[in-house]
């Protein structure tokens, strides 16, 4: 009959193997250690997994919308410029921010101080040098 609580083993000392010498625990540890035979494998599931958004296309109603906040906005720059006030033009922008890796991306919100718009290069650039493109912007609050 076998001995099923292994008695008959537990004290003896490990067998010497004149072949291989005894592996450190290190070593022993390293034999069961996850192996990702895919390097990079597990990125590519999670990027493609990774959900954007497309951009919304304006429709005429928004972009008239858009472009009476853009004439207030210069005519509030345009008075703080001759000294006629001494306000800031303080707008909470939501615009779209493009995905560097796949198509579509997603919308952001900022809040800050405009400083100028930019007629040539179509920017908007906030007093803190951040820069937003008008053709990205889906809504500007002036507040």
């Amino acid at each position: 009959m076998v001995n099923s609580d292994y008695s008959d083993i537990i004290n003896k000392s490990r067998p010497d193997s004149l072949r291989h010498r005894k592996m450190s625990n290190y070593e022993r540890a390293a034999q069961f250690s996850p192996f990702a035979a895919l390097t990079g494998y597990e990125d590519a599931v999670s990027e493609v997994a990774r959900l954007t958004d497309s951009k919304i296309e304006l429709e005429e109603d928004d972009i008239n919308r858009l472009n009476e906040q853009f004439i207030l906005m210069r005519t509030a720059l345009d008075k703080r410029t001759k000294g006629l006030s001494d306000e800031d033009c303080s707008v909470t922008v939501k615009y779209f921010v493009k995905d560097e890796l796949k198509e579509g991306g997603h919308y952001e919100e900022y809040s800050g101080i405009v400083r100028t718009i930019d007629d040539y290069d179509r920017i908007l650039i906030m007093q803190d040098g951040k820069t937003i493109r008008v053709e990205d912007i889906l809504s500007v609050k002036i507040i």
